[in-house]
Parts: structure tokens; sequence; C-alpha cells
């Protein structure tokens, strides 16, 4: 389970999943990689193991920390954006279960484990809810890439869940340790094939699906929703759009 901040102006391909750590010269390596991968917006992952009701959470990272002048998107002449995550492990399932998470908790992503085999079946009910609610199912590739087991659990536990699914609100991040665990967005597209998705689904799932978790993050610190406004050109000097054209010739006449 987990929660995002971050800014909704967002670019096309984004990473939600850097794993924070002490080493800040690998994690500072790690949003440069991704960003000269193309990747737009990245999401710095704080992660606490829930075995407490009062536990205290450490501060999270600040941006100014890590870098001075932040990186610039390989092919788009802008800075990659670096937002903040935390995630909860809850490892208790008298704590917390996945039925749970998919229809009562208020959190933005459903981490879905891929170290080792689920002990349990994607049921369609909840996983509806939680498609209705707008809650994101994260899957990570990287230890896929370590060990050929995690592998296996990976490839296995995708399918399982996209039976159910069928590829809505998937997102893929990397869960990247070091900058060597990092793919590019189209290689991680590719791998979304292997886990079950179609080839626009695998592609949404590192671009619009994960914008999508971001405007449900905001949407928590609001009453309602989100609305996005368009500023219209401007009619050039000499046109009115006040009338139809048809209307126009009578005017003139």
């Amino acid at each position: 389970m987990c929660r995002l901040s971050c800014d909704l102006s967002m670019a096309v391909f984004a990473d939600l999943d850097l794993r924070a750590g002490s080493d800040l010269k690998a994690l500072r390596g790690l949003v440069e990689n991704a960003a000269h991968l193309g990747y737009s917006v990245v999401a710095i992952n704080h992660i606490v193991e829930f075995k407490e009701k009062k536990q205290e959470i450490e501060k999270p990272i600040a941006v100014s920390e890590l870098f001075t002048t932040l990186p610039i998107v390989q092919g788009k002449s802008r800075p990659i954006k670096i937002l903040t995550r935390l995630t909860i492990i809850v490892s208790d399932p008298s704590h917390c279960n996945v039925l749970v998470a998919c229809t009562h908790l208020d959190v933005d992503l459903v981490c879905i484990t891929v170290t080792e085999k689920l002990p349990f079946y994607f049921k369609r009910p909840p996983i509806n809810v939680a498609i209705d609610r707008g809650v994101g199912f994260e899957l990570v590739y990287s230890p896929a890439i370590k060990d050929s087991t995690m592998r296996r659990y990976t490839i296995s536990n995708a399918l399982n869940l996209m039976q159910v699914c069928k590829g809505k609100n998937v997102i893929l991040c990397s869960a990247a340790e070091r900058p060597l665990e990092i793919r590019g967005p189209y290689d991680v597209a590719n791998l979304g094939l292997l886990f079950g998705l179609s080839e626009s689904d695998a592609k949404a799932a590192v671009s619009t699906h994960c914008r999508a978790v971001l405007l449900h993050g905001e949407t928590r610190k609001t009453a309602f929703g989100i609305i996005s406004t368009v500023k219209k050109a401007r009619p050039s000097e000499g046109e009115d759009d006040s009338f139809p054209a048809c209307k126009k010739v009578k005017c003139e006449d």
C-alpha cells in the first residue's frame, strides 16, 4: 500500500519506484540514469514495515539534498520531476489484506509481491472495486532481472492479476536500488507483454496509468476531485467570434 505526493504537471514516462537508501550518492545516480533513459517523472520510495500503531516515520529525503540543479530529461530539454512516495508493508494478515486494501483503505497503489508466489488468488469483486475507486496496481521488474526464480514468480503473479483486472490501472516500476537495474520505458513496455498486458496497456503502464495514480493522490487532498483547465487561444485582431459566419454577412450588409 502506498501514498504519493506530487505535482500534476507531468510528462510522458514515469518510474514511481526508486528505492530510497542511506547512500545519497547512489540515489543521485538512480535519478540521473532515469533522466538519461527518458523518464520525466520519478518517485523516491520510502518503505516502512508496519509493526506497531504509533510507529514513527522518518522524514523523506528532500530534493535539495540530492541536487542543486536537477538533471535534464533526455530529448525533453527540461528537468526531471522528483516526487515522494511512502509504502507501508503489512506482513500480519490480521492487520490488513488485499481485500481490505482494494475496498476500504485510503491508498493510491496496491503493490503486488513478486519475490515469492502469492498464497492466494485474486478475486474479481475486490479488484473491480479498486479499479472503480481509482486505485492502481504496481508490478516491479528489477527482481526479475536479478534472479531466474524471482522471474518466474513475477510472471506468474502478474498473469494471475491480469486474468482479473485485464490490464486496467496497472503500472510498471523498477524498484531499482542501483542505476543498472533501471530499464528504458520502451523496454519496460516490452516486459509488460510478458506480464500479460496488451500493447496499449503496456505503454500506458509507464505513462498514462502513472499519471492517473498521481491524480488519484491529489484528489485525496480535495473535497471532490480535480478540474483541469486549458487556456483558449485568443482570436486575432479583426476577428469576432461573437456571431456565426452566416450572421456576420447579414450584419455587414
